[in-house]
């Protein structure tokens, strides 16, 4: 990622932590409305889940510029996910929901460079989850 997109996914970012409740909330709706499978991966209630989520992409949007920091969490991350069942297909709904959810909650202040800045920075996280 170059500096314009880290600045930009950062700058989206604050605008969503004031309602980060609502996001998460907003994000697993739609996850699971377009992959009605992956709700039984999720154990915990969703409410904890939904901070878990927040807290994760806290630190990734933080990390971002730091990638030998943010990789051996991200690393251990994805390792979870393969032990929880997810698949390398889950990557893409996951992708599309947390688009799609940053638009419903930005609304204009996410641009279209705003967006592919998000694209990148998530296909950077994924990256890192997959790392050997």
């Amino acid at each position: 990622m170059n500096a314009e997109q880290i600045r930009l996914v950062r700058e989206t970012w604050k605008l969503i932590l004031p309602m980060r409740a609502a996001v998460a909330e907003l994000f697993y709706s739609k996850l699971f409305e377009l992959e009605p499978r992956l709700r039984p991966l999720f154990k915990s209630d969703l409410e904890r889940q939904g901070e878990k989520l927040i807290a994760m992409l806290d630190a990734a949007v933080r990390g971002l510029d730091h990638p030998h920091v943010l990789g051996p969490a991200l690393k251990d991350l994805g390792q979870r996910h393969v032990r929880y069942g997810a698949s390398e297909n889950d990557y893409g709904t996951v992708a599309v929901s947390l688009l799609w959810t940053l638009e419903q909650s930005l609304g204009a202040a996410f641009t279209v460079d705003a967006r592919r800045a998000w694209t990148e920075a998530y296909a950077t996280i994924v990256a890192m989850m997959h790392s050997r």
